[in-house]
Order: C-alpha cells, then sequence, then structure tokens
C-alpha cells in the first residue's frame, strides 16, 4: 500500500488500523444486535451477551500474525476497540442519546454493572487469546484449541452455575454446536499438519512459519 507521495505504509500501521475497524464493527453490531430484541426476538440478547466471540475475535486477529508480540498487540488492540464499539453504539443517536450526552454517557456505561470488570478482563484475555491464535498458526497447538472450544461449550454450563443463563436455550445450543464444530475442524487440522510434518516432524510450511 502506498502513501501520498509515493512512500509505503508501514506494514503495523495497517495491521491495527485493520484491527481497529473490525474491532469497532464487531462491538458495534454485537450492541445493535442486543438492543434490538424486540424486533429480531429474545435470542439476539442471548447472543449479544456471550462472552465466547470475544474470545475468539483476538484469537483470529493473532491467528493472522507471524510474530507472538505483535499478536498480543493485536488481540489487546481489537479488544479494546471492540469495547469502543460497543460503548459508543449504546450512547450513539441509535439509541436515541443526545450527541451533547455522548461522552457523560460513555463514561457512566464503562462504569456501570459489569463493564469494568469487562474492560479489565479484556487487558489480559486479549493479548492472551491473541498469542494463542498465533501458536495454532504456528504449530496448530492443541491447547490453543481446546481453549477455544471449551470458551464456545463451556460458557452455557458456566454462566448457569452462577446463575447468569438466559432462557434462550437455543442460542446456547448453538453455541455449543459452534464450539463442536470449531473441535472438529480444529482436530482434523492438527493430523493434517502431523501427517505433512512426518513421522520424524520434518520441516514444513508450517515449521517455516515459526
Amino acid at each position: 500500500m502506498t502513501a501520498r507521495g509515493g512512500g509505503r505504509v508501514p506494514r503495523p500501521v495497517i495491521v491495527y488500523a485493520v484491527s481497529v475497524a473490525v474491532g469497532l464493527a464487531f462491538g458495534a453490531a454485537d450492541q445493535y444486535l442486543g438492543s434490538r430484541s424486540s424486533v429480531v426476538g429474545v435470542w439476539a440478547v442471548a447472543v449479544s451477551a456471550m462472552s465466547a466471540p470475544w474470545l475468539v475475535l483476538p484469537f483470529i486477529g493473532g491467528m493472522t500474525q507471524h510474530n507472538d508480540r505483535r499478536a498480543m498487540s493485536v488481540g489487546l488492540v481489537v479488544t479494546f476497540a471492540a469495547l469502543a464499539g460497543y460503548f459508543t453504539m449504546t450512547c450513539s443517536f441509535v439509541e436515541s442519546i443526545p450527541i451533547a450526552r455522548f461522552s457523560s454517557c460513555v463514561l457512566t456505561v464503562a462504569r456501570t454493572g459489569y463493564n469494568p470488570v469487562w474492560i479489565v478482563g479484556g487487558i489480559a484475555a486479549g493479548p492472551l487469546f491473541g498469542y494463542l491464535g498465533w501458536r495454532w498458526r504456528v504449530s496448530r497447538s492443541w491447547v490453543s484449541a481446546a481453549l477455544v472450544v471449551c470458551a464456545l461449550c463451556l460458557e452455557p454450563l458456566a454462566r448457569g452455575l452462577v446463575g447468569m443463563l438466559s432462557p434462550t436455550s437455543l442460542a446456547w445450543a448453538a453455541e455449543v454446536a459452534v464450539g463442536g464444530g470449531a473441535g472438529v475442524l480444529f482436530g482434523l487440522l492438527i493430523l493434517t499438519s502431523k501427517r505433512v510434518r512426518g513421522p520424524r516432524g520434518s520441516s514444513t510450511a508450517l515449521d517455516e512459519g515459526s
């Protein structure tokens, strides 16, 4: 990509710009979906409340990177951009909030309910799952795969244990089904990578990527 004047835009700038854009879109879409339950159905509230997609997001971001530190920073950036998108949509004209109240609304929302917990959690989970995504890219790490599958499949159980599971069972069943499908896909890719590596773990394209 070429900047004005003939110079090339540094790749990190593009990476972080895309991460911010994707994160903002994800967070805004998540909030918008949850606020439209009266139109599309109560399942939208359950989908919007799911935590696992917020872990899959930095995982995918990290999976696009060749460097572990870059993967962790991308995971953090995309997570915080998603939070910013969520809070921005909450306090936007779409939700009938006057522009004059935007900044005070964002501060209030960020300090309300469990939102401080989600923000702190993003500081830890964003880089962690970014790193796990990178590990999956370079070595088909089964630990990375297992943590993603567990996040998807076990979230309904975890929410039920703490009394935070909404009654929309179909939405949670769909999340578990997605987790199961992801587990099958991860397993197939791990088996394929082992065949490509050979019995002695000979060098492959995956090894070169690490």
